[in-house]
């Protein structure tokens, strides 16, 4: 099995201070070593769109949650899972290129909903097919079986810090 960086950090802590167990840095920084890997490398595919990765999460997000394809921002924000003044600041910069559109709405005169356009909707689908197929790329060096294992351990790692559904929370 070829090393990784993260061994030689481990090699360096077992050598200044072999009295520390310091394998879970292994863990934890190969998780955050991946993620940025990864997320370079979504960005990367999402630009050729013209496209930030944010963007796509919530384009994306209002495009899975079907017709007519419209969330509250308090449903996004839970379904995006970013904070509600942060989805403030992505939907504006969203409506200012004409992919999303407000709207109140008729269930609740408080309530603002959140409509993906046609030129929003046809962006997002567009651009998700090639992220499927960019995402197979970048798991390329895992086997379908080592991936499906991966998932399985990430999700027990993910639901063990609290990371639940909507309906679990």
């Amino acid at each position: 099995m070829v090393g990784d960086d993260l061994d030689w950090v481990l090699e360096q802590w077992r050598a200044e201070r072999p009295d520390i167990d310091a394998s879970p840095m292994g863990v934890v920084g190969r998780i955050q070593r991946a993620s940025r890997m990864l997320e370079r490398g979504l960005s990367d595919y999402f630009a050729t769109h013209g496209l930030q990765l944010w963007e796509f999460d919530i384009l994306g997000t209002l495009l899975r949650s079907g017709p007519p394809y419209e969330l509250t921002a308090g449903a996004l924000s839970r379904a995006s899972m970013i904070s509600s003044g942060a989805v403030t600041n992505r939907i504006d910069r969203l409506l200012g290129r004409g992919l999303i559109a407000r709207a109140p709405d008729p269930a609740n005169r408080r309530s603002i909903l959140i409509r993906l356009t046609d030129s929003g909707r046809e962006l997002a689908n567009t651009a998700l097919e090639g992220h499927v197929d960019n995402e197979v790329r970048l798991l390329a060096s895992l086997g379908p079986d080592e991936q499906e294992r991966l998932a399985d351990l990430l999700r027990t790692l993910l639901t063990g810090l609290g990371d639940l559904p909507p309906e679990g929370r």
